[in-house]
């Protein structure tokens, strides 16, 4: 599909009838934190994988100064030192595309995931005494955390969420422990109102990325990321070569 008709087909989604669609399906979070940790395959463990760009990225970084200043406990759990976050304490290069090299990944890939700790959950990812999850950025979080278990099917710019265990039209839910609960009215509306403001967002950061990008011969050992700003290197400067 063509990207500025299918930006046009979600600058058209009715947030009502996104409503609809996920009153129908229901969802209530349980806090359980599966979609924030990293998770267990046939092949091995996956780490947490979530969509970031670049403006999202500086939001966060943002978001835990502001904690910081504020002496928020949160961010003890996000933050290895007292001085604000880099670029690559909150995004780390996507890894579909990379190759393992003899010294890591390696190759050119596209836009960002968050990152991640060394067990494989999202650096922001906290978690109580009794076990329940909470984000310790929650307010600033990217829309794909906050519109998940849902994403909306367009095209071909839908952000890899493993696949839908139900549908409703547009829209998709993916496996989450707390779909087919009650959800409010009000509540299924600010969710469909994020849904379509993502949907816009995916296309809108294709389009640029498509406008950006020129391929780039990369060195052994080295990782070039491109995003709707254009060629980047993993600490999020811009490649100059």
């Amino acid at each position: 599909m063509d990207l500025e008709a299918e930006l046009d087909r979600a600058r058209d989604l009715d947030v009502s009838e996104l409503a609809d669609a996920i009153e129908s399906i229901g969802f209530e979070c349980t806090r359980c934190g599966a979609c924030c940790k990293g998770y267990e395959t046939d092949d091995g463990s996956e780490p947490h994988t979530a969509t970031v760009f670049p403006d999202e990225v500086r939001s966060l970084q943002e978001a835990a100064d502001e904690n910081d200043d504020a002496g928020g406990d949160e961010v003890a759990a996000a933050s290895t030192s007292d001085a604000s976050l880099e670029w690559r304490d909150v995004a780390r290069p996507m890894p579909y595309g990379l190759v393992d090299g003899d010294d890591g990944p390696e190759g050119e890939t596209f836009e960002w995931a968050l990152q991640t700790t060394s067990c494989g959950d999202c650096r922001f990812y906290e978690e109580d005494d009794a076990g329940m999850g909470a984000c310790t950025v929650h307010d600033a979080r990217p829309l794909i955390c906050e519109t998940y278990p849902f994403s909306v099917a367009l095209g071909g710019t839908s952000q890899p969420m493993g696949e839908a265990v139900d549908e409703e039209g547009v829209v998709r839910a993916h496996e989450c422990e707390g779909l087919g609960r009650d959800i409010s009215r009000a509540d299924a509306e600010e969710l469909a109102r994020a849904l379509k403001t993502r949907a816009i967002k995916e296309v809108e950061e294709a389009i640029r990325l498509s406008e950006s990008y020129a391929p780039v011969e990369t060195e052994p050992g080295e990782v070039v990321v491109h995003d709707s700003e254009g060629a980047k290197q993993p600490d999020g400067t811009p490649l100059e070569k």
